[in-house]
């Protein structure tokens, strides 16, 4: 079990996923105002590359580039 369930969010997401989650509903609902509400298949790739930068500022937030990566438990 998650500790999302734990603390009680309903919907079984950590605070980290809802801030993505919330992140990346912005840069969609941004891509499709620009895009007269229609993503075409070519425009994909762009579209996936500005989601990608909008995670990468939510993962920032939390964790800036500076701190050290953390060690998995089996590398100790």
């Amino acid at each position: 079990m998650s500790d999302a369930y734990v603390v009680g969010e309903p919907d079984g997401l950590s605070p980290l996923q809802v801030e993505l989650r919330d992140a990346i509903a912005r840069e969609l609902h941004a891509q499709l105002g620009l895009r007269s509400e229609r993503i075409e298949l070519a425009d994909v790739p762009e579209v996936a590359y500005q989601v990608t930068l909008r995670v990468g500022e939510t993962l920032r937030r939390h964790r800036p580039l500076s701190a050290p990566p953390r060690s998995c438990p089996q590398d100790v």
